[in-house]
């Protein structure tokens, strides 16, 4: 795990972030796949997020247990976060160095569509237990 930086396609939401983890996941989920134009949410935990700004930053509360951050200017998909836990879930995309990711795990696959499909041999984990590791109800 390491510091590293990143932004959003404008370059006006500018963040760094301690501990990212390289091993990420894929979200499938109605709301992430919504979110990020039809395709997976790929995401990778981080301990801790700063913002050089937050005059761009756009919040969602997208459910009683999570938030999603987006640029206002050029809606870049930036982050989830999870209430609970206090867990930033960092999209991969907006990090400026992305060489050093690779996908782990996908979650909410019993949401995924027909229509792509990752190969390689990861954990593949449905909604029910994605919710009860978080320890959250749908």
């Amino acid at each position: 795990m390491t510091t590293m930086t990143g932004h959003c396609l404008c370059g006006a939401v500018q963040f760094e972030a301690d501990d990212v983890e390289t091993d990420h996941h894929a979200c499938h989920c109605g709301m992430c796949r919504r979110w990020s134009g039809g395709g997976p949410f790929l995401t990778a935990a981080v301990r801790s997020v700063r913002f050089a700004s937050q005059d761009w930053l756009g919040r969602y509360a997208s459910s009683d247990w999570a938030e999603r951050g987006f640029c206002r200017a050029c809606g870049t998909t930036l982050f989830y976060w999870l209430r609970p836990t206090d867990t930033f879930m960092v999209s991969v995309g907006a990090f400026a160095d992305q060489s050093p990711f690779r996908l782990v795990r996908e979650i909410f696959i019993d949401h995924k569509p027909p229509g792509y499909a990752f190969s390689g041999d990861h954990p593949r984990v449905t909604e029910a237990e994605v919710f009860a590791e978080h320890g959250v109800a749908p």
